[in-house]
């Protein structure tokens, strides 16, 4: 998957999960079953867990000193996402910054501006990396450790659609 590609499949997985949310009339939005995170909580966790990579993408130097390059074999996007599969079965679970705080409906549209702001910054970062620097730079993942920033962006893809199917999950 390339540059173009990647940055495509990240954006529409992440509208799709905000475009789901934002549809649902204030008793789903609500809505928690045995204990799990109501609609806008997934929102915000999605929202959260993106703020640190905009905060690492502009700095490729940074990144390269701090965790250095790759050093095993490429993942493509099915081997991430099994590897996310495999280490959430093992009983991960997000860090405590990752963790939203219960979210009322309306605060809707503000969650769903400040997650348009940050997709579109992460774009333009995104779109400014080579295809080697993809598959070379690296960094942490709390479940899966070091990552390419090629291999976080499939992660990051699919994580917005994991939380859409458990908000669907929630409501069913």
């Amino acid at each position: 998957m390339n540059t173009s590609e990647l940055i495509a499949l990240f954006q529409n997985n992440h509208l799709e999960l905000a475009d789901y949310v934002n549809a649902l009339p204030d008793d789903q939005f609500l809505h928690s079953k045995n204990g799990k995170w109501t609609a806008g909580q997934q929102l915000s966790h999605v929202y959260l867990c993106l703020l640190p990579i905009s905060k690492a993408l502009p700095s490729k130097e940074f990144l390269i000193q701090k965790f250095g390059k790759i050093d095993r074999p490429l993942w493509d996007y099915d081997t991430v996402i099994a590897n996310y599969k495999e280490a959430l079965a093992k009983g991960g679970k997000a860090p405590e910054k990752f963790l939203p705080e219960a979210v009322q409906p309306e605060a809707k549209t503000e969650l769903t501006a400040e997650l348009q702001q940050i997709l579109d910054f992460i774009q333009q970062q995104l779109a400014g990396y080579t295809e080697e620097e993809l598959d070379t730079i690296v960094m942490p993942h709390p479940l899966l450790g070091i990552m390419t920033v090629r291999e976080m962006f499939f992660l990051m893809a699919y994580h917005a659609i994991h939380h859409l199917r458990q908000t669907e999950q929630n409501l069913a």
